[in-house]
């Protein structure tokens, strides 16, 4: 002992650390906050160092590239010793995270604790909050199967719709105009260590905050925040009825934790890991891909919207409720704290888990975006292709073999997901169609790694054909201008 006390001793004389980790344990709390009500924090920070360490291990093997990534969770699965209980774990984990930290900011608006003087503490707590979703995206991003193939093409979706840096993002995302190797890489980064490495700095930030502000007092009906007096009355508070947070308080934090702790390993070693499912492939729809639980409410909201009512719903309402989260303890920065005497808050808790919850229950049975029971083995129309070229009839074979039916109706028969395509060669020009086939957009993904480049035009002259008798398909008006430039007498002199 007394050799491990000259080691400690040792350090202690050059890194300065004893004196703040003891004023750390010991500040005082008041003792009405040492409250099974108050584990949920010190809960969420276990479980994030649970993520780091499964998250090392699960990286000696995973191969952030598309062609291996689904084969190294397979080897995770099966060949690995304890592969699939680390993968277990790591997926478990990002779960009961996500749900921690959202009770965690759920017990902290009831209890107004983001008032004065803690109004940094609870922006820090939002973007927490934020970047923990993040990583729970990019986490199912890494599985890289038809879930997340499927996934990402709505993320990629929901970007595109930004007005005027829609595409750029887009871009950005996927480091391309398609889902490809590129587009895993980022995302891999991303995963493992921008987000995590802000996680840390935000994580660091909201506990130092935490200790020189204090923990929120217990919530008493009566006891009003008043800005020029809070802190005094506080500090008050701590002197008279205060207790050191080490031992007095930490132990229910330590309780709990381990409680969450076998909690997720028992469910790694029930349910196991989650998936990946079928390898990667934009041409089957029919597995109905869903996201992980936390984002199945937005599932079901794109799903049962209207097509025209789904860009504001995705650009404008996350914009406000961010913003709303942000502003809130400037807008309701005094007063009362307890959520007896706070009604409104006790209402919005209520309706918004009543909102989330049915529309989670709901996506169990949602079209999928917003129907999607089309089988491709029925036959295009004959009327489509009589009297076509042979390189028409080729490209409706590819229509056919590549099951773009699932999405798109042709002659009434087919799924809904996207535009009718009896009159798509009035809508697009052949670069158009060319561009849309390759590249995708809106809803439709990028089918440029599905096509070979014969395929691609032998599909989209067969989609040139699709036009009303009587009406000529679209053309690019400026192309036809430098066309008949080009062959007047002279023009190349």
């Amino acid at each position: 002992m007394r050799m491990i006390a000259k080691i400690g001793g040792w350090f202690d004389r050059r890194l300065q650390l004893g004196a703040p980790i003891r004023e750390a344990a010991e500040h005082p709390v008041p003792r009405d906050t040492a409250s099974w009500f108050y584990v949920f924090g010190s809960a969420a920070l276990v479980v994030f160092m649970l993520q780091l360490v499964t998250g090392i291990l699960l990286s000696f093997i995973y191969v952030p590239s598309a062609a291996e990534a689904w084969s190294s969770l397979q080897a995770l699965n099966h060949d690995v010793t304890l592969g699939w209980f680390i993968r277990a774990l790591h997926g478990w984990g990002s779960n009961f995270m996500v749900a921690i930290v959202l009770i965690h900011m759920v017990q902290v608006f009831l209890f107004g604790a983001y008032k004065y003087p803690r109004e940094l503490t609870w922006i820090v707590g939002v973007f927490l909050l934020l970047m923990t979703l993040g990583m729970a995206f990019t986490g199912q991003i890494m599985r890289f199967d038809q879930d997340a193939y499927w996934g990402l093409g709505i993320g990629a979706s929901i970007a595109s719709r930004v007005p005027i840096v829609g595409p750029a993002l887009v871009k950005l995302m996927l480091g391309g105009p398609i889902i490809a190797g590129a587009t895993l890489s980022r995302f891999f980064a991303l995963h493992v260590f921008l987000i995590p490495g802000l996680l840390i700095a935000f994580v660091g930030l909201h506990l130092l905050m935490v200790l020189k502000l204090g923990i929120n007092e217990w919530p008493m009906p009566g006891r009003i925040v008043k800005r020029g007096i809070y802190e005094r009355e506080y500090h008050e508070l701590t002197k008279k009825d205060g207790a050191p947070f080490v031992p007095y308080a930490i132990w229910k934090d330590i309780f709990f934790a381990a409680f969450i702790l076998l909690a997720v390993a028992a469910c790694a070693l029930y349910f196991g890991p989650f998936g990946p499912t079928g390898q990667p492939d934009p041409t089957i729809i029919q597995t109905v891909p869903k996201p992980d639980y936390f984002f199945l409410w937005m599932y079901a909201l794109l799903s049962l919207l209207p097509p025209s009512m789904e860009t504001p719903a995705l650009l404008i309402g996350p914009v406000i409720a961010i913003a709303g989260l942000l502003l809130l303890p400037f807008i309701s920065g005094e007063g009362e704290k307890s959520w007896r005497r706070r009604p409104i808050a006790v209402l919005t808790v209520l309706l918004l888990a009543i909102t989330f919850g049915t529309f989670t229950r709901m996506a169990q049975f949602a079209p999928w975006s917003p129907h999607m029971n089309a089988w491709s083995g029925n036959p295009v129309p004959e009327r489509f292709v009589h009297g076509t070229t042979a390189l028409e009839r080729q490209g409706a074979l590819v229509f056919e073999a590549k099951q773009c039916r699932n999405c798109h109706s042709l002659g009434e028969l087919g799924g809904q997901r996207g535009p009718n395509l009896d009159k798509v060669a009035v809508r697009l020009t052949h670069d158009q169609l060319i561009r849309q086939v390759i590249q995708g957009g809106g809803n439709m993904p990028a089918y440029g790694k599905n096509l070979s480049p014969a395929e691609t035009t032998a599909l989209v002259a067969f989609l040139q054909t699709l036009h009303p008798a009587g009406q000529a398909p679209a053309r690019d008006a400026s192309r036809e201008l430098v066309v008949e430039h080009d062959k007047r007498p002279g023009a190349h002199r």
